[in-house]
């Protein structure tokens, strides 16, 4: 549904690709922030309402999950789309980016991205969010592809279920390994950008890995391994701090 897809960009009018992880790496958000946006948006107040309140029940499913396996609390909070028509999600989608996706954009975001494209890198976005969701944001700050996760449709509506390969965790670091090597990118001369720890197996692969915004475990791991510390400055419009 989201565009652009994986190895979309032509690779010989690139030296190598940088990988962006998204939120928290270039954007204020999580995964929720898309969800609960949809679920507010749905056709009656009611089924909003229904709608939420399941998720509300599933929330300690959810945060047990998300400690133990990134892979099942991805499947476990996308399972609450099904019913959704894929029309619909594709409008919500496009009123989540402007809305909740656009004002949180970290303030170096932009830049960063535009000095990897002068740099002659392919930009690719990895993350465990929605194509439909990621797609317009990849088309805001300039990247030639995504690698996110797929909801499987049967007759225009979502079931559910996520797509294989499901984008979390550990994983990351073959789908990264396996794009290179379709567009023929050494991963030595590769980039990676991410701003947690559960993405050090994703930022281990490349050639050239940077932290940004490292939470303290990154921050740790990377005075460990040397590597670089970026700060795409946190304030943004529509984003307060605490």
């Amino acid at each position: 549904m989201g565009e652009p897809s994986p190895h979309s960009a032509p690779a010989p009018a690139y030296r190598a690709t940088a990988y962006f992880d998204v939120d928290g790496t270039l954007v204020g958000t999580n995964l929720l922030h898309p969800m609960l946006h949809l679920l507010t948006q749905q056709p009656t107040p009611l089924q909003s309402a229904k709608r939420i309140g399941k998720a509300l029940l599933a929330a300690p499913a959810l945060a047990a999950a998300e400690l133990r396996d990134r892979r099942r609390f991805n499947e476990l909070l996308f399972s609450h789309y099904q019913g959704m028509s894929e029309d619909r999600l594709v409008v919500l989608a496009q009123q989540t980016h402007e809305r909740v996706i656009v004002p949180r954009i970290f303030k170096g975001a932009r830049d960063l991205v535009a000095q990897c494209r002068r740099a002659g890198l392919r930009v690719v976005f990895v993350t465990g969010s929605l194509d439909i969701t990621v797609g317009p944001l990849a088309k805001e700050l300039g990247a030639d592809a995504v690698i996110a996760n797929r909801l499987e449709m049967r007759k225009g509506k979502a079931t559910g279920k996520l797509l294989r390969p499901v984008v979390a965790g550990p994983g990351k670091a073959r789908l990264i390994a396996d794009d290179a090597r379709a567009v023929g990118h050494d991963l030595g001369s590769c980039h990676a950008y991410s701003d947690s720890a559960s993405d050090v197996p994703m930022l281990s692969v490349v050639g050239h890995p940077f932290c940004i915004n490292p939470d303290w475990r990154l921050r740790d791991l990377a005075r460990a391994y040397d590597w670089a510390v970026l700060d795409l400055n946190r304030t943004s419009p529509g984003e307060s701090r605490q």
